[in-house]
């Protein structure tokens, strides 16, 4: 196996669905345990021996360089800052000075939590000899209306995408992940300088020269795309369906969280599932239920908070019970 496969991260992405966490921070940066996403995606990248890393930046760029650009990850990071959205493949086409000419490279998407083995997606992508292959997942068929549908032929190779099909409609339970792995000539499909997706643009053309192979992702995968997907990770990680390394939760009874190095009093209840970021501030008698607390969060005395996501903001007092998804402290 070529030793020196590299792989892009894309980074560029504003996250609309995500605000107002999206506001303060860039997509790829949420934390999913107290972990940006993109530290998981690229230590998950560093176990399977990829240490070249490349990312497109666009919003909130500066945040992402600066975690990145010197890093105790083991990646040798590099990035561009785009002036402009230019698309999936587009912001891949202004990062082709960085890959290697006539060799295979990985692309992962920067709000994508999974386990997928990308050794295996490699290995499936050599023997094909194709020019681009897709990890694809197998999904409860009652849900395929919410992704992009691929159906494949008996070798593996794709012959139609269907995008959020209905029900009755889709020709397979299968979803494209985002997950690519791509060789060079990948760029010849590519013009520059160029508004380019690879969904309504490069597949279609690819599709035609039957030229898009498939691997089948057996482990966890989720697209963190919105509140809800988020908050389903976070629940994931904790029921052991996803792994995320160096994550310990405490669990004790009804009650199992994990806590970065924030001090909890003695009269903080804590029931379900909650993750408490760094240099938070708790109150008395504050009662947590299935929570997510970021960094820097300050919560007053005795706020209810349940099924929600706190955000620092401003020090509002806040006493009554809340329920919306996520809430300015």
């Amino acid at each position: 196996m070529q030793n020196n496969i590299k792989a892009m991260v894309m980074a560029a992405g504003m996250g609309s669905r995500l605000e107002p966490i999206t506001l303060m921070m860039p997509k790829p940066l949420i934390p999913v345990m107290n972990k940006p996403i993109m530290d998981i995606i690229l230590s998950q990248l560093k176990s399977f021996g990829i240490t070249d890393v490349i990312s497109n930046t666009y919003y909130l760029s500066e945040q992402i360089i600066d975690r990145y650009q010197d890093n105790d990850l083991g990646i040798n990071f590099n990035y561009i800052v785009e002036k402009e959205l230019s698309g999936t493949a587009g912001g891949v086409k202004k990062c082709q000075f960085f890959f290697d000419e006539g060799e295979d490279f990985v692309i992962m998407s920067g709000d994508v939590l999974t386990n997928a083995n990308i050794l295996k997606g490699i290995e499936a992508h050599r023997k094909s000899g194709a020019v681009a292959t897709i990890g694809i997942k197998q999904i409860p068929h009652e849900n395929v209306s919410h992704f992009g549908v691929v159906v494949t032929d008996n070798n593996g190779f794709i012959t139609e995408f269907q995008e959020k099909p209905s029900i009755e409609e889709a020709k397979s339970n299968f979803i494209n992940t985002g997950i690519y792995i791509f060789n060079y000539k990948i760029f010849d499909y590519i013009p520059e300088n160029t508004f380019y997706d690879f969904a309504k643009n490069v597949f279609p053309k690819l599709l035609a020269e039957r030229e898009i192979n498939t691997f089948e992702v057996d482990e966890y995968w989720n697209d963190i795309g919105t509140i809800d997907q988020y908050k389903q990770s976070v629940k994931d990680v904790f029921n052991g369906q996803c792994l995320v390394s160096g994550i310990e939760a405490e669990i004790f009874g009804n009650k199992s969280y994990i806590c970065g190095n924030s001090e909890l009093n003695d009269t903080l209840s804590i029931s379900g599932i909650s993750v408490i970021g760094n240099n938070c501030k708790f109150g008395s008698n504050v009662k947590l239920e299935d929570c997510i607390v970021f960094d820097n969060s300050e919560i007053h005395d005795g706020a209810e908070l349940t099924d929600c996501i706190i955000i620092p903001d401003s020090k509002l007092v806040r006493k009554s019970s809340e329920k919306r998804d996520v809430i300015l402290v």
